[in-house]
């Protein structure tokens, strides 16, 4: 059956959003049926693929509430074999509590991915970032584990505390599997930047660090900005290249 790999940070703006949709697409355009679930009530996941119309205003927030069926919060894309449950109503709202609370609490979290599951979808899901009740929900109902690392001196910082939360989830949900940690925003231009690289390489455990990595590229910001995953929008773009060759390597595991 296939499975549900979430892609989490300890911090935002490491591009764990632009992973999951990038990451989504490819696995997309190399045949695979994929949903991309936006459980971040941020709800970025709709800007990046340029879902702004007023039906992607419903989605998970609003299936987890019981308000609509999981038909009602499947959007399509221009992608033939890929779907995306966004956030939802939470967006547009001052509810994030409750949200947070119903997606930890209610049996119809683990509903949503079963069924897509079932239904012969490999489900991607966007978190929120930190390790808070809808992250640690999450990762209950999720066979794999991705974990974007930006490569900056601060992003250090949180490594230690992201992979203890995951090792912790490792315990409690025995499917979980770490796929690893992907660096991102890479900047072969910038010494800091190679150093963290080179840093997190030597000090993590042997394999624990992806051999793919995502450089820090003009194009990849603009296909957001256009709402495009840049591996649709200029496939030769050397972070698209990266997203594609992390597909290739994940596709295996979530079969």
């Amino acid at each position: 059956m296939p499975r549900v790999l979430s892609v989490v940070s300890q911090k935002g703006g490491v591009g764990k959003t632009t992973t999951a949709i990038n990451l989504a697409a490819a696995l997309a355009r190399i045949g695979m049926k994929t949903l991309l679930v936006d459980a971040d009530p941020q709800g970025s996941v709709r800007y990046g693929l340029g879902l702004n119309s007023g039906t992607t205003r419903i989605g998970l927030s609003d299936f987890i509430s019981g308000t609509l069926d999981l038909a009602d919060v499947v959007r399509a894309t221009p992608l033939p074999w890929l779907r995306v449950v966004p956030a939802g109503g939470v967006t547009d709202s001052m509810t994030q509590d409750t949200y947070y609370r119903e997606l930890a609490e209610s049996p119809r979290t683990r509903e949503l991915f079963d069924r897509a599951r079932e239904r012969g979808y490999t489900v991607i899901v966007d978190t929120p970032p930190g390790l808070g009740p809808v992250v640690h929900r999450v990762l209950a109902c999720s066979q794999r584990v991705l974990v974007p690392l930006q490569c900056e001196p601060l992003a250090l910082q949180t490594t230690a505390q992201i992979l203890r939360g995951i090792r912790g989830a490792l315990a409690e949900n025995p499917e979980l599997v770490m796929e690893g940690i992907l660096l991102t925003m890479m900047d072969a231009n910038n010494p800091a930047s190679e150093r963290v690289a080179s840093y997190v390489r030597e000090q993590l455990p042997a394999g624990l660090v992806l051999d793919v990595a995502v450089p820090r590229t003009a194009g990849s910001v603009e296909a957001f900005a256009a709402g495009q995953p840049i591996v649709l929008r200029d496939p030769e773009d050397p972070a698209a290249v990266a997203y594609r060759a992390l597909a290739e390597r994940l596709a295996p595991h979530l079969e």
